[in-house]
C-alpha cells in the first residue's frame, strides 16, 4: 500500500488534527480519527472503510504490522514519534491510528430481528453517556440505536473511546426529522404486529417489571436534563418507570444507567442468554 511520510505539521497533519477536534470538518471530509486496539479490530471485523493508517515505522508490533499489511487502504502515513504523540489521546502513545469513513444514516439499511428491540436516545448532550448507551445496547442485544435532534457528535473521539469497541458493532443512526421517525415507526407497526413504543418517565407510572416487554418495541430514552420531549412522550404507547427506594434522596437515574436497567429487563423477559 502507498505510504506518505509526514515529518512536520503540514496540511496533511493539520487535517488529522481537525478530524480529532473539529466536528464540522469531520462531516465535511466524512471521516473520523480512531485509535485503540479494540476499536480498530472491531472496525475491521465489521467492514468499516479504513481510509488510512497512521503510525511510526519503527518498533511496530506484529498486530500493527499485520493490520497495515492486510487491510486495504487508500493511503497510509508514516509520522514522526513526536507527531504521533501529539495526535494521540492516550498517555501511552498509540502505535496505530486510523482514518475511517463515516457510514450513511439510513434507517432502512439496518436489518432487524424477527422480534425487534430498538432504542432511541433523544438529544444526548454528554459524550460519555452516548458512548455508554452504545455499549449497553450492544451488550444487551438491541437491534439498533437511534439518535434524534441536536446531539453531541456521534463520531467524537470521546464517544468512540467510551463505547469500548461496541461503536463499530452496534448500528447507530442519527435522524433529525421527527416526521421521518414517526413514519418509520408506523411502518414497523405494520410489519410487526404488536409493535409498541415505550417511553420513560421519572413520574410514578407503570413500573417497568409490570409491562410486557416481550413484544417488538422501541424504547425511548430522554435527554439527560430535559427528559423525553413532549412529541415523543405523546407518541408512546406506554410510559414506564424504574421503581426507586422510598428512602432514596435521588429522584432519577443517570440516563445511561436507566437505559441499562430497562434494557436488561427487556432481555430478562425475553429470556435472552
Amino acid at each position: 500500500m502507498a505510504e506518505t511520510k509526514v515529518s512536520n505539521k503540514n496540511n496533511i497533519f493539520q487535517r488529522f488534527e481537525v478530524l480529532k477536534t473539529n466536528r464540522n470538518k469531520r462531516y465535511r471530509y466524512n471521516e473520523f480519527l480512531v485509535e485503540g486496539v479494540r476499536s480498530l479490530n472491531e472496525a475491521v471485523k465489521n467492514n468499516w472503510k479504513i481510509k488510512s493508517f497512521l503510525y511510526v515505522r519503527n518498533n511496530l508490533s506484529d498486530w500493527a504490522t499485520d493490520m497495515i499489511r492486510n487491510v486495504s487502504t487508500d493511503m497510509n502515513y508514516c509520522l514522526t514519534a513526536e507527531l504521533m504523540r501529539e495526535l494521540s489521546g492516550k498517555e501511552d502513545t498509540s502505535e496505530l491510528m486510523a482514518v475511517i469513513e463515516m457510514r450513511e444514516d439510513s434507517l432502512e439499511s439496518v436489518p432487524l430481528s424477527d422480534n425487534p428491540f430498538i432504542v432511541l436516545f433523544d438529544r444526548p448532550s454528554n459524550k460519555g453517556n452516548l458512548g455508554t448507551m452504545i455499549r449497553s445496547c450492544d451488550a444487551l442485544g438491541a437491534d439498533l440505536l437511534i439518535i434524534t435532534g441536536h446531539a453531541v457528535d456521534l463520531y467524537d473521539p470521546d464517544v468512540v473511546v467510551s463505547a469500548m469497541g461496541s461503536f463499530f458493532n452496534m448500528p447507530v443512526i442519527r435522524i433529525s426529522d421527527n416526521n421521518a421517525l414517526f413514519a418509520y415507526v408506523d411502518r414497523l407497526k405494520q410489519l410487526y404486529p404488536g409493535f409498541i413504543t415505550v417511553g420513560t418517565t421519572a413520574h410514578r407510572e407503570s413500573p417497568v417489571y409490570s409491562a410486557d416487554l416481550t413484544v417488538p418495541l422501541m424504547l425511548m430514552m430522554g435527554n439527560e436534563t430535559m427528559g423525553l420531549n413532549k412529541a415523543f412522550k405523546e407518541y408512546c404507547d406506554l410510559l414506564c418507570t424504574i421503581p426507586m427506594s422510598d428512602k432514596s434522596y435521588a429522584s432519577s437515574f443517570n440516563v445511561s444507567c436507566a437505559a441499562s436497567i430497562l434494557m436488561y429487563e427487556i432481555t430478562r423477559q425475553r429470556g435472552i442468554r
